[in-house]
């Protein structure tokens, strides 16, 4: 059987991601736009191209992850798919703005398991989500993606651009110069929102700012 003949969906569409090369963004921006203008089959081709993006996007939140965390990448890369697909009246102008809104996604799916998980057992924290291994190391291993989310809300009523900047570097794995196309703001206003929201998320995940 040939596997590349066979049909793509994000669930099992892996390998269709490895084997031909990096697809051009112009590509995916074609795709984005004939979707959003109401076609389907174009919804159907882009799927197996952002497989790959989603899928790293996932595991970029996942890594922080306890072993035993019930949601698994490819639920998370599912799921976020389902809503990104779902919309009524998508909107996405290219390849960096709908990886944006799919970072959006996985973290709201997160943070919604985590919710759920919490509410049938309290007390059962799982592993840090760290943002910079290098950077920001959480103080205590009970901290765990809602302590990261209320500090990620906590910035955004400081600095709505700052929380968004984190969002899409660290978990949506953006380049500095996507996040700059996407927020329509210049490389260097990312660098310097970066640099600020890290020790910002540092100081309050380790001094417990409430």
């Amino acid at each position: 059987m040939n596997d590349e003949s066979q049909p793509v969906s994000p669930a099992t569409g892996e390998q269709a991601c490895s084997g031909a090369g990096p697809v051009p963004s112009s590509e995916i921006t074609r795709l984005l736009a004939a979707w959003c203008q109401g076609d389907q089959d174009a919804l159907d081709k882009l799927a197996p191209l952002v497989y790959g993006d989603l899928q790293r996007i996932a595991h970029r939140y996942m890594e922080g992850q306890s072993a035993g965390h019930t949601l698994q990448t490819t639920d998370l890369v599912n799921e976020a798919y389902l809503r990104l697909a779902g919309q009524a009246r998508p909107n996405f102008t290219n390849r960096s703005h709908f990886l944006a809104v799919a970072a959006k996604a996985m973290r709201q799916i997160l943070i919604d398991h985590a919710r759920a998980a919490q509410r049938q057992k309290r007390g059962a924290g799982s592993s840090a989500v760290e943002l910079d291994e290098a950077v920001l190391i959480l103080p205590q291993p009970s901290r765990d993606v809602l302590d990261l989310n209320e500090a990620m809300e906590r910035l955004a009523k400081l600095d709505a651009r700052k929380a968004r900047v984190v969002e899409l570097r660290y978990f949506g794995g953006l380049k500095h110069e996507e996040i700059a196309e996407v927020l329509n703001i210049s490389t260097v206003t990312v660098q310097r929102d970066w640099v600020f929201s890290r020790a910002w998320l540092y100081s309050e995940l380790h001094n417990g700012g409430h």
